[in-house]
């Protein structure tokens, strides 16, 4: 069975680890990881922060997934990372915690859900409602564009 509840600061490194990890799956080079290793990191004092939301999805008491919300207290909430551990990755756990952050949003206010996703996870975000509305350059990679999708949060 899978949990989900708030990430604690002391989970920080937890959090980085999984997420440079899922970035991995999708076979970047060392240099590609390297220069997104800042960007994918987290730190205690961002989970303490009251501007960010972190949920994290737990299984036999190991996370498993997570992600973070930013600017909760807009009418657009901007879902910051969606992360999952590898193992885990085409086995649902995706759009449970999809629909996890859709709830989250729509409990704060929020009307919608707007997201930078990795290239690699554009399919997955269409598949859960989302439509695409841009490229925005990577914060990571000069030359790298990002696509940016929407989805209102009561569908």
């Amino acid at each position: 069975m899978i949990t989900f509840r708030t990430a604690k600061p002391s989970e920080a490194e937890v959090l980085s680890a999984l997420a440079l990890a899922s970035k991995a799956h999708w076979d970047y080079s060392t240099d590609f990881m390297q220069a997104c290793k800042d960007e994918l990191s987290h730190t205690s004092e961002q989970l303490a922060n009251e501007d960010y939301i972190y949920t994290i999805a737990v299984k036999s008491k190991s996370i498993i997934g997570f992600y973070k919300l930013e600017n909760i207290h807009q009418e657009t909430i901007l879902l910051e990372a969606l992360f999952i551990d590898p193992s885990f990755i085409k086995q649902g756990l995706g759009r449970q915690l999809f629909q996890h952050v859709k709830q989250t949003c729509a409990a704060k206010g929020a009307l919608f859900i707007e997201v930078q996703s990795d290239p690699n996870a554009e399919g997955f975000y269409k598949s859960v409602g989302m439509t695409v509305t841009g490229k925005l350059q990577s914060g990571s990679i000069e030359g790298r564009y990002l696509p940016t999708l929407i989805t209102p949060t009561q569908s």
